[in-house]
């Protein structure tokens, strides 16, 4: 069945509506005279066999033809904000728990000098103060930093996704620069809160968390900064570019805690690192504003904002007020108003679960890749809760079993992290040049083609047994650490795990590759939105159950832990490669937006009328 082609009109460009339906169909000349000769070149060109696999040349580097070397986008551009970035938020995990426990601290001692005024004197912050060890200020503290930490995520799990889903119709660059200004107004209110504590309350660092997490906090810094190098980068070389700003996240984790407890040491106040980090916040977003270059040409961001528009009418289609005017319809005047039906459509564009539709396509031809997304979503929830809510959770374990102390904890995460930064830097590269790179060249050379075509075809071979691989080294890791009982070995699982970094960056890559260019952002701002929510609930559930079995199996965390890995195995061997998404339209730009009867009428380009549906 065919059905007709209407045009519709968004923005500067007219569009038509094409069934996907009728373009499967044996009148190959339905499309070829619509599309003119846009569709003539080859690296536009489209296979499908109706199953969701098809390849699609991949041509966003022609966007950025004849533009010199500073206005090209890389994802070297990203590096230094990027490490600049994860070292300042690495920096001040520790500082900022100490602040907190001072604050807490003063607050609480002043509450009871009011009532006895023979209590202990206030302590002082940026010191290590003896009365702040007792129960009712860390249970306190341990309440503030839950409020603190839920905040940030929850809301961090509204906007990640919405801005993910912005960038793709209004750039990368400005989102990011959205996404790091909530830093600034966090460290600012931090400092205003720990310099004038009579004046600020330290209760004022919710609203702080609430900036940080309203402009997506570090989870859209990821995903845009994910979405920026999948812009630039070519399908071949794109889990390797991922690779490295994986690799700048570890770096800075590592050695920003080293670095921020050298500098408090030297300046002799914790308060010092916090005007640091502000003024990194400053020195990255004035680097991504004035310097780096946008990875969206217009042309790109143009068919963004089509897509997005024909979406939201078609949802407007189908509200309560679209039977306004029917004969049938007997809907009451107040149910078919427009306001009603402008409010429905906030409300459902509102839903805070509404990114996560990215994991189910709809359409018969979608049914294996719905697959494919639903289990990577799976796999890499697994990965961020082991990293957010099992992290913490190990480090307190090996102090429990081991009695290792601050010096010992700090080298156990820089040994991992080192051997992430290795993998991700040298390992994961060395193998995608050899069986990825190596090849397209060999075809290259034999077919005499001046460059490498790059195709836009969904994951390859290689991207499923790397992420096969890495799972089972993250797998065997784990499993380590319920059996050993000694340092050394303890160690060398971690170690284990390190290889199980290549998991990240190469889920990463292969979402980006199995969408359409224009919905990259939707689709990382939709695994942003799984990030958030692991945020918030993995670590309730990793300390409730290491709470809950210290005394009898404190390993017991660690068994749950592995099983979800091994989960994550089993879930890898039911991924496809080669599926990329197939949409029911195409948007079909016409030759001339000023007459628009011409432009659509079936006969325009000396066609029968048969050939196509008629408009």
């Amino acid at each position: 069945m065919t059905s007709e082609a209407q045009p519709r009109i968004y923005g500067r460009t007219p569009i038509v509506m094409v069934d996907n339906e009728a373009n499967t169909q044996t009148g190959s000349t339905e499309e070829t005279p619509l599309l003119g000769t846009e569709a003539e070149r080859p690296e536009e060109s489209t296979e499908n066999n109706g199953d969701g696999i098809g390849k699609q040349s991949w041509d966003s580097s022609d966007d950025f033809k004849g533009l010199s070397r500073w206005r090209t986008p890389t994802v070297y551009w990203l590096l230094g904000p990027y490490f600049l970035f994860t070292l300042a938020f690495g920096g001040l995990v520790v500082p900022r728990i100490e602040l907190i426990v001072t604050l807490v601290c003063r607050h609480y001692f002043a509450e009871r000098h009011i009532l006895d005024p023979g209590s202990p004197f206030f302590p002082t912050i940026g010191v290590n103060n003896s009365q702040c060890n007792s129960a009712p200020v860390q249970k306190n503290v341990a309440a503030f930093n839950l409020v603190l930490s839920a905040l940030a995520g929850g809301l961090s799990a509204l906007s990640a996704p919405k801005l993910g889903s912005l960038s793709d119709r209004y750039g990368r660059k400005r989102l990011l620069v959205i996404a790091s200004c909530g830093g600034i107004v966090n460290e600012t209110i931090t400092i205003l809160a720990a310099k004038y504590p009579d004046v600020v309350d330290y209760r004022f660092l919710i609203l702080g968390s609430f900036f940080d997490g309203i402009t997506g906090s570090f989870t859209a810094v990821s995903v845009l900064g994910n979405s920026y190098v999948s812009d630039c980068t070519p399908p071949s070389k794109r889990g390797v570019a991922l690779g490295y700003l994986q690799a700048c996240l570890f770096t800075g984790l590592a050695f920003g805690p080293v670095l921020a407890g050298k500098f408090t040491v030297w300046t002799g106040s914790v308060l010092s690192i916090f005007y640091v980090a502000l003024g990194c916040h400053v020195v990255v977003i004035s680097f991504l504003w004035f310097v780096v270059p946008e990875s969206l040409s217009k042309k790109r961001r143009m068919i963004a904002q089509e897509k997005h528009q024909a979406d939201q009418e078609t949802i407007q289609a189908m509200l309560p007020g679209s039977a306004r005017g029917s004969p049938e319809s007997r809907l009451p005047a107040w149910i078919a108003g427009d306001r009603l039906r402008t409010w429905l459509l906030v409300l459902l564009s509102a839903n805070p679960l509404a990114p996560l539709k990215m994991f189910v396509p709809s359409g018969r031809e979608n049914r294996r890749l719905r697959r494919n997304f639903i289990l990577l979503g799976f796999i890499d929830a697994v990965l961020i809760s082991a990293t957010l809510g099992a992290g913490t959770v190990l480090i307190l374990y090996a102090k429990f079993m081991f009695d290792w102390k601050t010096l010992e904890s700090s080298l156990f995460i820089s040994i991992v992290s080192f051997f992430r930064v290795i993998v991700l830097l040298v390992l994961f590269p060395t193998v995608n040049y050899f069986f990825r790179i190596r090849p397209l060249r060999r075809a290259q050379a034999a077919s005499g083609d001046f460059r490498i075509e790059e195709t836009h075809s969904g994951a390859d071979d290689l991207d499923v047994w790397l992420l096969r691989l890495a799972l089972l080294c993250d797998t065997i890791g784990v499993v380590g650490y319920v059996f050993v009982r000694t340092q050394e070995l303890f160690v060398l699982s971690a170690v284990c795990t390190a290889f199980g970094g290549l998991a990240s960056a190469t889920i990463q890559s292969t979402m980006t590759k199995q969408v359409p260019a224009e919905q990259v952002g939707s689709m990382l701002g939709a695994m942003g939105l799984l990030h958030a929510v692991s945020r918030v609930f993995a670590p309730i559930i990793f300390d409730g159950i290491y709470a809950g079995t210290i005394e009898t199996f404190p390993q017991a965390f660690v068994v749950v832990l592995a099983s979800l890995f091994g989960l994550a195995v089993l879930a890898s061997l039911f991924i496809r490669p080669y599926l990329v998404l197939q949409e029911g339209y195409t948007p079909v730009p016409e030759r001339d937006s000023r007459n628009q009867d011409q432009s659509t009428d079936p006969n325009a380009n000396g066609l029968p009328s048969e050939a196509i549906p008629s408009v």
